[in-house]
């Protein structure tokens, strides 16, 4: 099924709605950073399916066919440049493929999967989000007059913030590696998407460990410390 509406007079972009007449498929599996996706999606007018891992998105895929796809680079099981891949080599081809991190390094990897562009989180005002969409996209996608620029600051849901949490806690008690890699992974989009310089430290504490071949037994427990006091907090809150 084709999610890329033919426009009419209902689905044409506006100043107001730029993304009207859209479908964008978001790939991740922070529902934290899902809920910002969603807000920027609705309020520019377009349509919003989510997967929160490779299988999920590849069963939606057989199924339909969005306009755009943001793919997070770090999901629990498999690297999203596998998926870019696929999304850039298949036919038809999605209009616009777009990677997503809070990881330094993973736009040159987004970049050479064969995405059109990255978004690093955080993911900044709505304006600059269309911005991103709009200007990878062909004319006939754009509206015809110019948009009102909205710099307001998306706030994903802080029960979303919490979900996240539990979620990153529950795989540190695994202690496996390649877990610990992910959750690392996950929780610095995580921190860098809420603006939480010590939740980041602590990652970069463990991320640091992890390359310098060093144990990271007492860098996991800081990092579970930190993520617990923040669930203490949350549930306070």
């Amino acid at each position: 099924m084709d999610d890329k509406s033919p426009f009419s007079p209902l689905t044409t972009p506006s100043a107001a709605r730029p993304l009207l007449g859209m479908t964008v498929l978001v790939v991740e599996d922070s529902r934290f950073s899902s809920d910002a996706l969603r807000l920027m999606c609705v309020r520019s007018g377009a349509r919003i399916r989510r997967a929160d891992c490779l299988t999920s998105a590849r069963r939606h895929l057989q199924v339909y066919l969005p306009t755009v796809a943001i793919v997070d680079m770090g999901l629990p099981d498999g690297s999203g440049a596998d998926l870019i891949e696929e999304l850039n080599k298949a036919t038809p081809r999605i209009e616009l493929i777009i990677g997503t991190s809070g990881d330094d390094f993973a736009q040159e990897a987004a970049l050479a999967a064969g995405a059109d562009g990255f978004i690093a989180k955080p993911y900044g005002t709505l304006t600059d989000f269309q911005q991103a969409i709009l200007r990878r996209l062909p004319d006939a996608y754009r509206p015809t007059v110019a948009r009102v620029a909205d710099n307001e600051a998306i706030k994903p849901d802080p029960v979303a913030f919490r979900d996240d949490l539990l979620h990153a806690a529950d795989t540190l008690k695994e202690a496996d590696e390649d877990l610990i890699d992910y959750v690392a992974q996950f929780l610095g989009g995580l921190a860098r998407s809420a603006g939480d310089q010590g939740l980041l430290s602590a990652v970069k504490a463990v991320e640091c460990a992890r390359k310098e071949g060093t144990g990271v037994r007492a860098n996991v427990a800081e990092l579970n410390g930190v993520v617990e006091s923040r669930l203490t907090e949350a549930a306070v809150i």
